[in-house]
């Protein structure tokens, strides 16, 4: 069910009046309902998965958490006559049956994952080996549906998981209640990843009808239509039509749609997110933030702290972190520091960190080797960033330009157009392909092709191209603002009457600028896939 079907806002619409038309005590009954419907509708067969990953979660979250009490009370009750070797190994046996069924409930999850999402591309691989060989074996390929959202309710399951057993909180004791926190239909679509403490917070809570609060959550959603439906539908045409014809469209139309792309994603996964915050604030649920105005960013490193948030922590807290300090992670930097000194030494076990967790950033986005590309791409460019970094310092002490403001506007074209160049192995989805296109740009680049060779035969009218630049426009201004505060807080300050014309105006924006007809389609989020 589509966020921008009518389907799906008949839905949202019977849920929100029935939400505080019911008792309080049963209103996180009556969104479990919801989301499980909302994911049966997607497919009835994709519930098997889901309660799965729900089911094992919970059970071994609530052993591991019990055997953490246990050990508590153990040690308290024995306190007097345990000498510190004893409490010592005591706690060692229990952590290793701890982490026997954290490693055995990780394995199941992350390979239902692995099953579903890359079977067919082990399969694809292997039969290219297999061709290169010379052997005519060929392995078929499985009819395997990729559940929806399911990288997304893994992940954050899982990290609920790894919290439960570093003790950061207890597990929850009623499994239809993690359930729900697994299962929040509005999230599935593509995030954020939630962490169970945050979301815990006002997930369960009773929520009383509070006109500000849903007024609030529906400005959120009306501005995240109004990015997904004027802007990123309008968008997908032009960029569809340059990237499904290498042939015909190479220099200087590369460089148009690698940007037009960049600002299709950025309306398409924010506008998603928007929805997303904005239903689940209608219904009193606070989710972490997703965005922090990345464009803004004045380099790669900073626009992965701002550019999907949650999934950027989960990668840092459950993977980088205890990566870096593994034993054998830890053995590799005590080595290279013996053989290569210090200064080499100490980067190798983070640089390798970085790479290994890149990888599995892309390896997530999808199961493709453009992908799998991409994620090493952004992974070298950070490290060869850091190793920049003592000629950055020395260029701005030498020349002390980094608070100029058109030395900042620089680093944020600098950052726009790097970004944009890797996320090209997203448009093209073909690796060699990908980098011809790139060089195209820099030998075969003609401005004049904008010209001679119609600029309307992207599938977008002069109309259309007005539409577009009214808008980045405005979602310039907003993020301005932002930069300052909630845009929210800004408008809530003004008169009533600007506030309605705001409304007004973004609904009238919808329905007169939306990309309807018969030339567009309301197309699924673009982070749905991953």
């Amino acid at each position: 069910m589509l966020f921008t079907s009518y389907g799906f806002i008949g839905f949202l619409a019977v849920l929100f009046v029935l939400y505080y038309l019911i008792p309080k005590r049963f209103q996180w009954i009556l969104l479990l309902l919801g989301s499980y419907v909302f994911y049966t509708l997607a497919s009835p067969k994709y519930m098997l998965y889901i309660l799965a990953t729900t089911v094992t979660t919970f059970y071994a979250a609530k052993y591991i958490g019990r055997l953490t009490v246990e050990q508590k009370k153990y040690i308290k009750i024995n306190k007097e006559t345990l000498t510190s070797e004893e409490k010592k190994t005591y706690k060692a046996k229990i952590k290793t049956v701890q982490k026997k069924w954290l490693i055995g409930t990780m394995l199941l999850n992350f390979g239902i994952l692995a099953v579903a999402k890359y079977t067919n591309f082990a399969i694809a691989n292997l039969n290219y080996m297999f061709e290169a060989t010379g052997q005519s074996f060929q392995l078929s390929f499985w009819n395997i549906a990729l559940p929806m959202g399911i990288s997304f309710y893994t992940f954050q399951s899982m990290g609920y998981l790894i919290d439960v057993y570093r003790g950061k909180y207890e597990a929850q004791n009623h499994l239809p209640k993690f359930a729900l926190f697994v299962s929040f239909f509005p999230q599935l679509i593509q995030g954020p990843i939630s962490r169970y403490d945050d979301m815990s917070k006002t997930l369960y809570q009773e929520h009383s009808y509070d006109q500000n609060t849903v007024k609030r959550g529906f400005q959120r959603i009306l501005w995240g239509y109004f990015k997904k439906v004027v802007i990123a539908d309008r968008l997908l045409v032009a960029v569809t039509t340059i990237v499904q014809a290498p042939e015909v469209y190479d220099g200087v139309f590369v460089f148009i749609g690698m940007l037009l792309y960049a600002y299709q994603l950025y309306a398409d996964f924010t506008g998603g997110i928007d929805i997303t915050i904005g239903i689940a604030q209608v219904f009193g649920v606070q989710l972490k933030e997703n965005f922090q105005q990345p464009y803004f960013s004045k380099n790669i490193a900073e626009y992965w702290r701002r550019w999907h948030i949650t999934m950027g922590t989960w990668f840092k807290d459950y993977l980088f972190y205890p990566i870096s300090v593994s034993k054998p992670m830890l053995k590799l930097s005590k080595f290279s520091r013996q053989k290569f000194g210090d200064a080499i030494g100490k980067r190798i076990p983070v640089y390798l960190a970085t790479l290994i967790v890149w990888f599995t950033t892309g390896l997530w986005h999808g199961s493709s080797w453009n992908f799998i590309v991409w994620g090493l791409m952004n992974g070298i460019v950070i490290i060869l960033s850091l190793e920049m970094k003592p000629f950055y310092e020395w260029f701005h002490g030498k020349f002390n330009v980094q608070h100029l403001w058109y030395f900042k506007l620089f680093q944020i074209i600098r950052t726009i157009l790097l970004m944009s160049s890797i996320r090209m192995f997203d448009t093209y989805r073909n690796v060699p392909l990908t980098f011809k296109m790139f060089g195209t740009m820099f030998t075969r680049f003609d401005i004049s092709d904008l010209w001679n060779r119609d600029l309307m035969g992207f599938g977008l009218s002069l109309g259309d191209y007005v539409i577009l630049f009214v808008c980045l426009i405005v979602l310039v201004l907003v993020s301005t603002i932002q930069t300052r505060g909630s845009v929210r807080d800004w408008l809530s300050q003004k008169s009533p009457v600007f506030q309605y014309a705001v409304h007004y105006a973004l609904i009238l924006a919808l329905l007169v600028f939306g990309a309807y007809g018969i030339n567009y389609d309301s197309s699924q989020f673009i982070y749905n896939q991953f």
